[in-house]
């Protein structure tokens, strides 16, 4: 009980910056507001440079596995930095994004089964599977 008690002071910096700056990525791609309803929505927790944590992430060690569970989203893709990918970067990255919402593998489903309003719709992948291959079309990377 009392390392339980002692651990609920060791917190490393959270993800609490801003989602949208100066690098994000709606200074390279066009994205309607119904996509980046989306996004916010279902993506941006784990994908940008800014989390809204639930009640439960402020105990540890919950609070530690989603920040490493956070950092390593922002990894794959960080929508605050996307400017600051290489121009085949920012092609594989929408090539993912496609490619595992299409394939049901994002959001997470330990995700989504907290966070029920962040399940996509078959609606809602549609839309953004077309977004991210129209986008990273007019990227115009060539191989």
């Amino acid at each position: 009980m009392i390392f339980l008690i002692l651990i609920q002071f060791i917190k490393p910096g959270g993800n609490h910056g801003n989602a949208l700056g100066r690098n994000d990525f709606t200074h390279e791609i066009q994205v309607p507001d119904s996509i980046m309803k989306i996004l916010k929505n279902s993506c941006f927790d784990c994908h940008s440079n800014h989390t809204n944590y639930p009640w439960y992430a402020h105990t540890n060690p919950v609070y530690w596995w989603l920040n490493h569970h956070i950092t390593e989203g922002k990894r794959e893709l960080n929508f605050t930095e996307f400017a600051n990918y290489t121009l085949k970067q920012k092609d594989k990255k929408l090539a993912e994004i496609a490619e595992q919402v299409e394939d049901y593998e994002m959001p997470l489903p330990s995700y989504t089964l907290v966070h029920t309003d962040a399940k996509l719709t078959d609606q809602q992948i549609k839309a953004l599977v077309a977004w991210a291959k129209t986008s990273k079309e007019k990227i115009g990377y060539k191989h």
